[in-house]
């Protein structure tokens, strides 16, 4: 039997609850954060590409923010996107053909628009819209939390760990479950500033994001997009970046025939979000959150690693309270976000509110709408 208190995490959006119609009120903040981050301009051609499942509430929230920007507002409404490749024949020509003339994207799926060729990163990449993901976070409870903390602060965070971790030898991430895994030569996305034609973004905003050259040790999985929350341990062994061996019941195979060609590790993700949910979030809403770490498995194709294109088997898989140690030096204790207390940080969340609340990692205490950057950003 599992104890997991995240077990109950929904599985698709048709599984969320419906938010009650003047909550739109309480999404605003957030969805005004997210107009902010993507950068939205009057005039701009916006496409909401929504799955059918999508609240309306959050919906029509997205797309009342947008229009009074004066943007020219399109919602399309399609079918769930399928995990992985799993339906790799779906006809996706509606959207991509909406996608290309869009100035904007916003979209809110489940499974990410990225496990598909048509909308994969290098098809993003290509032209000129900016993308703004809310995968698995198209809810009224990812605006009301994570969306809330000012982009500002998220930045802050940002930088100061990549000015730590860019040029990191090795990072080795242990938890009380079983997980000692070591990443090495990791690469890191840049600092993105403003989004550019091409961008792709996920929100709310959450983590530094890296590539390993190589990987070795055991990860032991709390949930993965492919199992959810496993009824046993879970445990991958990796070796030369390779997964060598998958154990733990029926997870376990589920995990293998997801992938049978085999899996590498593809990506790995530090949380930085002390804002975003963690008991009864979606998985990717708790690896944003603050002390958080997960990482993506992804299938070979052919025996190899392809890192261009989609691998039709990406498997993400999270650890909620880790331990992290960077070079030797201590990053994350314990799920503990250590650079939340450095002054610095702390400088800048003073511009929005008191510190001690806009840094406060305890997610059940939403932020309160004054402290949500409506003063720096410019409106009521």
């Amino acid at each position: 039997m599992t104890i997991n208190p995240y077990a109950g995490s929904p599985f698709s959006y048709v599984a969320e609850p419906a938010a009650a119609p003047y909550s739109i009120v309480e999404l605003m903040p957030g969805v005004r954060n997210l107009c902010e981050y993507v950068g939205l301009q009057p005039g701009e051609r916006v496409l909401l590409l929504m799955e059918h499942t999508v609240d309306p509430v959050v919906v029509q929230a997205i797309a009342a923010a947008a229009a009074y920007r004066d943007a020219d507002v399109r919602i399309l409404s399609v079918p769930p996107f399928s995990p992985g490749g799993w339906d790799r024949e779906a006809p996706l020509g509606i959207e991509t053909a909406a996608f290309r003339e869009a100035d904007v994207v916003i979209s809110g799926t489940w499974w990410g628009e990225v496990h598909t060729a048509p909308l994969f990163f290098d098809q993003i990449k290509s032209r000129s819209s900016r993308w703004l993901s809310l995968h698995m976070t198209a809810t009224a409870g990812a605006l009301l939390t994570g969306g809330r903390l000012p982009a500002d602060v998220f930045y802050a965070l940002l930088r100061r760990t990549l000015g730590q971790l860019s040029e990191a030898r090795s990072i080795r991430v242990t938890s009380e479950r079983g997980t000692d895994v070591t990443f090495s030569g990791p690469a890191f996305d840049p600092d993105p500033g403003a989004m550019r034609p091409g961008d792709w973004r996920p929100f709310p905003y959450g983590g530094a994001n890296f590539w390993p050259v190589n990987t070795e040790g055991v990860l032991v999985i709390e949930d993965s997009t492919v199992t959810g929350v496993p009824e046993e341990p879970l445990r991958i062994t990796l070796e030369d970046n390779l997964v060598r061996k998958i154990e733990g019941g029926v997870a376990a195979e589920q995990l293998r025939r997801y992938a049978p060609g085999g899996y590498y590790m593809r990506h790995g993700l530090i949380g930085l979000n002390p804002k975003v949910r963690v008991a009864g979030g979606t998985q990717f809403e708790r690896e944003k959150h603050a002390g958080a770490f997960y990482c993506g498995i992804d299938g070979l194709t052919d025996g190899v690693a392809v890192k261009t294109g989609p691998g039709f088997a990406h498997c993400d898989c999270q650890v909620d309270r880790p331990t992290v140690v960077v070079d030797g030096e201590l990053f994350i204790e314990r799920g503990r976000l250590l650079i939340l207390d450095e002054p610095e940080i702390r400088e800048v969340a003073a511009r929005f509110g008191p510190p001690d609340v806009i840094l406060d990692d305890n997610p059940v205490m939403i932020l309160p709408r004054r402290y949500t950057g409506a003063s720096a950003a410019g409106h009521a």
